[in-house]
């Protein structure tokens, strides 16, 4: 890789209005390296809006690098915090935790969780579960490997009877845009990514009332819900909780520009 190939490269990319030119005119030129690619087609889609971890197959993800393709939700580095959270609630326990990693996408947030924690020599009971097929196939790239079984469906649906009343973290990255604000998002994501991991309804939580109307049922006495929501969202999204039986607190982060809302069972 030269230094005046790089160049060339960021100056189309910058050009296109990718901020990190430089970083993305690396990771392309690495990529058709690696796999024998056309440097110049994979650079003129990137230009064109396709997301650049389509082009890569991998997004970074908690130091992992998460296998993605077209049509999978992107996961975005903010979602790290919502791990971070789960692993202090699982940290606990002393039994082997089980994990639910709820429209999962590509599996990041299971797969972030269940790898930390075998960093510290622990197991984990993991299950993923999402709605979209390319989804559950990427996500099965991911999480095969960590002993994690995967099912398609709508949120609880497919997953196994015997996890009921078991489940110490339930994950749940649910979609929590409005409506009308997909318009504003970035065409990458808009165009691209699927709507059904956009799309939150008129306010941003109908599909978190779903998960909360049928959590309680899942979650083992003192199991977690962790969702991602946005700070306005908040106050609505912890009495949703509440008016279901659960103990809610909202945790944020300014290092990560993140807000998670946690639900508790009794």
């Amino acid at each position: 890789m030269s230094g005046v190939e790089v160049a060339e490269v960021a100056a189309r990319l910058r050009a296109a209005g990718c901020v990190f030119a430089e970083d993305e005119a690396r990771l392309l030129i690495d990529a058709a390296a690696e796999d024998g690619g056309d440097l110049n087609a994979l650079v003129a889609e990137r230009v064109s809006g396709t997301p650049l971890e389509y082009l890569l197959g991998w997004a970074e993800f908690r130091g992992l690098r998460i296998a993605v393709g077209p049509g999978v939700f992107v996961p975005r580095q903010r979602t790290v915090f919502l791990v971070e959270e789960a692993l202090g609630l699982v940290g606990a326990l002393e039994s082997t935790p089980v994990v639910v990693d709820l429209c999962c996408g590509s599996g990041a947030l299971g797969a972030a969780l269940a790898t930390a924690l075998r960093a510290e020599g622990r197991t984990v009971e993991l299950s993923a579960a999402d709605i979209e097929p390319a989804a559950v196939e990427c996500a099965r790239r991911n999480l095969g490997p960590l002993g994690a079984a995967v099912y398609q469906g709508d949120l609880f649906a497919p997953l196994p009877d015997d996890l009921r009343g078991r489940v110490d973290v339930l994950l749940a990255n649910t979609p929590y845009v409005p409506s009308d604000h997909i318009a504003d998002m970035p065409p990458e994501a808009r165009d691209h990514e699927p709507r059904t991991a956009l799309d939150g309804g008129a306010d941003g939580l109908d599909v978190f009332r779903r998960v909360v109307a049928d959590a309680p049922e899942w979650l083992a006495p003192g199991g977690h819900l962790l969702v991602e929501s946005s700070p306005e969202q908040a106050v609505v999204a912890a009495k949703i909780l509440t008016d279901r039986g659960l103990l809610a607190r909202v945790a944020e982060s300014e290092e990560h520009y993140a807000t998670v809302v946690i639900g508790t069972r009794p």
